[in-house]
């Protein structure tokens, strides 16, 4: 994560901009700026909360194609839908949630 990443979360609506350097130039009168010990802990906790969800971003790239569930509804094959649910469920094993 990012100090964007972490502006962006702590003052949605804010303008601002930041220098190559790093330096934060901040715009916005309506908002007050975060300082930077707030946008540490926000990088932080954006970055925990990336980490907890490895197993989801896993799990996607491996799910079996949706569509073979629907045509084994379409087609009324039980086994077909079984698989489906099977190779979901392995995929699950395999990236349990933390």
């Amino acid at each position: 994560m990012t100090t964007i990443d972490a502006l962006q979360s702590l003052r949605p609506k804010a303008e601002w901009s930041l220098k190559v350097d790093g330096t934060l130039i901040w715009h916005d009168t309506d908002v007050s700026a975060p300082t930077q010990s707030e946008i540490d802990a926000e990088i932080l906790k954006l970055q925990a909360e990336y980490d907890s969800q490895a197993y989801s971003r896993a799990r996607a790239n491996e799910y079996p194609d949706y569509r073979d569930y629907l045509d084994g509804v379409v087609k009324g094959d039980d086994t077909q839908k079984q698989k489906y649910v099977d190779d979901c469920n392995a995929v699950k094993l395999k990236y349990p949630k933390n």
